[in-house]
């Protein structure tokens, strides 16, 4: 007998938040870099900010499994990344990752190299060709599809660094300082490829870019010192700054601000 199956169950599982975690604490060498972290982040575009030192690496390391969670809970499309013995396989499929710092055989071309992180990603063969075209068309490099990484400016192989964390069409994608080398004209396409990403994916940005957060984020996360300090709409945070706060627009202005106030002990 043939059963039907139910329409629910053909459906991708989805999850209200992709990323929870619950009093994270990581290590970056025998630093606990993050130190009892609480954050939840839905589909949407995630600005990850901060001064350096605040853990936004080590966090990013964290959720793209390179580092296993030395306390806390953390949940990524509900696998438990802070149980030993988990079977990661599955999630890391699912994600998206472009450290600060990435590795490349300098002798591939962009595309050589970004249909060889799809391989690596488990993408089904037949569709690893397509799959890296859309990508490469989306980071804004198909001009240079063809030509060696070795030959490329910083901001062109950032983009191919984009590229390659996007050819999966991840559930959660992040990304590390995504707009190091990119030029003004590169970043605001970069913010446009965000304000897409973020229609149907979890994106966590980490950046010190306070603009850019502003522009193209639906959802601001302040961290030092290891843990989440503020998080809020872009909105709020250009209104939590006053004319006696360091900055040059509303945003800097109010991220020095809620900096400040954390510091200080005083509430949002």
């Amino acid at each position: 007998m043939i059963r039907a199956v139910p329409a629910a169950e053909l459906a991708p599982t989805t999850h209200a938040f992709p990323v929870r975690a619950r009093g994270l604490r990581v290590r970056a060498g025998r630093h606990l870099a993050v130190d009892g972290l609480d954050l939840d982040a839905a589909v949407g575009v995630h600005g990850l900010l901060g001064p350096n030192g605040a853990g936004k690496t080590t966090l990013m390391r964290a959720l793209a499994t390179v580092t296993r969670p030395a306390g806390g809970q953390l949940e990524v499309l509900g696998h438990r990344v802070h149980e030993r013995g988990t079977d990661l396989r599955e999630l890391r499929r699912a994600l998206g990752y472009l450290p600060q710092h990435f590795g490349f055989y300098p002798r591939f071309t962009v595309r050589e190299f970004v249909e060889y992180m799809a391989w690596l990603k488990e993408v089904p063969r037949r569709e690893v060709a397509g799959a890296a075209q859309r990508a490469v068309e989306r980071a804004g490099i198909a001009d240079r599809a063809d030509t060696r990484l070795k030959t490329l400016s910083g901001g062109m192989l950032r983009r191919a660094g984009i590229a390659q964390a996007i050819v999966n069409d991840p559930a959660v994608l992040l990304l590390d300082e995504p707009t190091v080398g990119l030029d003004p004209e590169q970043r605001l396409g970069f913010r446009d490829l965000l304000r897409d990403l973020g229609t149907g994916c979890c994106v966590l940005v980490s950046t010190h870019l306070v603009e850019d957060v502003a522009a193209a984020c639906t959802d601001v996360v302040l961290a030092d010192a290891g843990r989440v300090v503020w998080q809020g709409t872009p909105t709020e945070l250009a209104a939590a700054g006053g004319t006696g706060d360091a900055g040059d627009s509303a945003a800097e202005r109010g991220y020095s601000a809620l900096l400040r106030r954390a510091r200080q002990g005083v509430a949002a």
